[in-house]
């Protein structure tokens, strides 16, 4: 009995690996077609990428949403990181109020908190651009970072931050020399989550951007419909760049580990 139920976990996970895995191991595969078909494979060719990276309007879309992701998450991390370590000084009902608003940008559906921006700049009546693209960006990040990094500063001793203004730190070297170096991996994670959640939004990015500035999830989305294989080329390359990614945020992290214990039997 146990063997059959064993036979069928590895089935069903493998059923929702190739679920997850083959449509994008197929874009991956048909963006290096030569023809324009989408069924069939006539030849590896790089025609689609060079394509890509001669299109004006695909390198422009690149550039924003590059632009906006990077610029959204060091601001996030940012105040995001403040946010935590400020509430764990709060009251616990300025605390909980704070937790319950940082909750309600994950909780309420994204075409909501989408009008909602578009409607507060229309009622200011600012010009909608790349500005406000990044305003809702930011927005919408830091309550990610907030949720990354708070768990993490939970776990510290309490007196740690006292600890060290004993010892002669001023305020802000406590913060940047203690408590940070403590929740780095709590805000690595939630700057990760930040830009990955700016990189491929595109619900709150339609309803904010204006004319002109156009991100890849919209490009994509104007030429879905299109029998475009320049459109794999563009998505097999997000693939590479979040693998890599990927790869490096969890290598770095045990080859450290590897080398500290190497010191430790050393010494």
């Amino acid at each position: 009995m146990e063997k059959k139920n064993s036979v069928f976990n590895k089935i069903y996970l493998g059923l929702v690996m190739a679920f997850f895995y083959l449509p994008i191991i197929y874009v991956v595969f048909f963006s290096f077609n030569r023809s324009k078909s989408l069924t069939r494979f006539t030849g590896f060719s790089l025609r689609w990428y060079e394509n890509m990276f001669a299109s004006r309007p695909i390198m422009d879309a690149i550039w924003y949403t590059v632009a906006c992701a990077v610029i959204a998450t060091i601001v996030s991390t940012i105040v995001g990181t403040i946010t935590a370590i400020g509430l764990s000084k709060s009251k616990k009902v300025v605390r909980e109020l704070v937790n319950q608003v940082n909750n309600l940008p994950m909780l309420n559906p994204e075409i909501v908190t989408a009008i909602g921006f578009m409607l507060f700049f229309t009622s200011l009546r600012v010009q909608t651009g790349f500005f406000t693209m990044l305003l809702a960006h930011i927005a919408f990040c830091i309550p990610y970072v907030v949720l990354s990094v708070l768990p993490r500063h939970r776990r510290l001793d309490p007196n740690i931050a006292e600890a060290a203004l004993d010892l002669g730190c001023t305020p802000w070297q406590a913060m940047w020399k203690v408590i940070i170096p403590q929740i780095r991996e709590g805000i690595i994670a939630g700057a990760l989550v930040a830009f990955s959640m700016s990189f491929d939004d595109f619900v709150i990015s339609m309803f904010t951007t204006g004319p002109g500035v156009t991100n890849i999830s919209i490009y994509v989305y104007s030429n879905v419909k299109r029998v475009n294989p320049t459109i794999n080329a563009l998505s097999a390359i997000i693939v590479y760049v979040v693998t890599i990614v990927l790869i490096v945020v969890n290598v770095v992290p045990m080859i450290r580990e590897r080398r500290a214990k190497k010191n430790e039997e050393i010494a």
